[in-house]
């Protein structure tokens, strides 16, 4: 059931986003009424939290069921006593579903208000606190220890330190202060922690804030799969060319038993700073990370590579994973995107130039794997059309597992290519109303259904490299 509105875009954004899903090859497969519903429900779910919390055991330093208890101590914990379910899911051996709870719709709204941004409002829908850095606009008289509502700024209209504003804001729960009106707006940079504690979020979820965090890693459920399809052995010599903040990384070299090497690469120093920490974390030390632009990744004169290094020469990895940057119109829930159409369309040339260096770095016989947390038909269908056509030594591979659905129709390529595409879509079902009591009610298999369909918006493909592709 829908209990925050629609995804906010701007119409040209809409416009753009719903021609891809409604273009010839679907309506004419499913008609205009059925492609219109389902537009709709995308629109409508990219609003609301997936159904599942999921997180990732690092196998390298436990076993998944010793993590596992665990993890249910620490939720029996948190929840004083509520037994949550923990379904280890069957296709991916070191991934651990928890369902969220919710929309519940019986909570009191407080007098005193917190307002906090968008990119805070949605970490909250997903089990977490609210920090200090993301706190907007508290009500006059607040004071720590005060009940207190908090509010979702969607559209980012709420001047930072107001002390009211009527402007839109979504209701996300109830929680208690930590600090004073006055201490969170005291300018101080050092404050960074908890200002309001989640007591009644309108979804109840785990909060993973520093939970086992040598064992687990708090990863939505496609970002997951994409490790498992590349397939890394020990041993191997791995690229992450596009690889902040380092959950995919890490879980490459966690495959790969942490033997052999594993490349991760980044333009932004502090994101590459947060990817060393978290092999650190997990106990992992086959991971190399290296501040650098992934475009200019490939050694262009045939000088020998002496130190490993980037620039890299050509045919030096035997797999390549590119999680492209993207437009990120799968996120979820994200109830408002400012973007203008020509920056959701300005990722497409970037991919095709890191894609064109992945084909380069990657020995024949190698495996590329591509991946984007986006929904258009450009960034995904389009760039594997496009990347079969370029590349003729590339070909599009099965993947296993194969959790999400096939790609989508709009992009001209055949039935059986499609098969081999996965697309987790959100428009694939309606967001249901979850409780205790239905949860205890149904089975593990329907469960599990639940959390392959209901997740963010993400697209994989995967390819290998039978010959030097020029």
């Amino acid at each position: 059931m829908s209990v925050f509105p629609k995804i906010s875009l701007r119409l040209e954004v809409e416009n753009y986003l719903k021609a891809g899903f409604m273009n010839k090859e679907i309506l004419s497969a499913l008609g205009k009424q059925e492609a219109e519903r389902r537009f709709e429900t995308l629109l409508h779910n990219l609003s609301h939290p997936p159904s599942f919390t999921t997180v990732r055991v690092n196998t390298h330093l436990a076993s998944v069921q010793h993590v596992k208890n665990l993890l249910f101590d620490e939720l029996q914990k948190q929840f004083n006593g509520l037994s949550f379910p923990i379904l280890q899911h069957p296709d991916l051996h070191d991934v651990l579903l928890i369902p969220l709870i919710g929309p519940r719709k019986n909570i009191k709204q407080q007098p005193c208000e917190v307002i906090v941004g968008a990119q805070c409002g949605n970490a909250v829908l997903r089990g977490a606190h609210v920090y200090v850095p993301g706190i907007v606009s508290a009500s006059k008289f607040m004071k720590g220890g005060d009940h207190v509502s908090v509010y979702s700024d969607i559209k980012g209209k709420c001047k930072k330190g107001a002390k009211e504003f009527d402007g839109t804001k979504i209701f996300l729960g109830n929680g208690i202060s930590e600090l004073s009106r006055k201490e969170i707006f005291s300018g101080l940079p050092e404050l960074k922690g908890v200002g309001v504690r989640m007591t009644e979020p309108v979804y109840l979820s785990p909060s993973f804030d520093n939970v086992l965090p040598n064992y687990l890693f708090l990863q939505n459920l496609p970002s997951a799969v994409v490790s498992h399809v590349l397939d890394p052995q020990p041993g191997e010599k791995v690229l992450d060319l596009c690889a902040a903040p380092g959950g995919k990384t890490t879980h490459i070299a966690a495959l790969m038993c942490d033997q052999g090497e594993v490349i991760a690469l980044d333009k932004i120093s502090k994101k590459v700073e947060k990817i060393k920490q978290n092999a650190l974390l997990l106990g992992l030390n086959s991971i190399r990370a290296f501040c650098f632009d992934g475009t200019k990744a490939l050694k262009l004169d045939m000088v020998k590579d002496t130190d490993g290094e980037p620039p890299f020469l050509p045919e030096s990895f035997d797999r390549i994973l590119l999680d492209a940057p993207c437009s990120g119109m799968g996120q979820r829930p994200n109830m408002a995107c400012t973007w203008t159409l020509k920056e959701v369309m300005s990722y497409q040339p970037l991919q095709r130039k890191l894609f064109t260096v992945a084909v380069e770095l990657l020995k024949p016989g190698g495996v590329l794997v591509y991946s984007t947390c986006t929904v258009t038909l450009a960034e995904n269908e389009e760039q594997v059309a496009w990347a079969l056509e370029t590349f003729p030594g590339l070909q599009l591979q099965h993947q296993d597992p194969q959790v999400g659905g096939e790609g989508m129709l709009g992009a001209g390529l055949s039935p059986e290519q499609l098969k081999r595409l996965q697309r987790f879509d959100p428009s694939a079902m309606r967001s249901l109303d979850r409780d205790i009591g239905s949860l205890r009610d149904a089975s593990i298999e329907d469960l599990v259904w639940l959390a392959n369909k209901d997740c963010i918006g993400f697209f994989i493909a995967k390819f290998v490299k039978c010959k030097s592709a020029q």
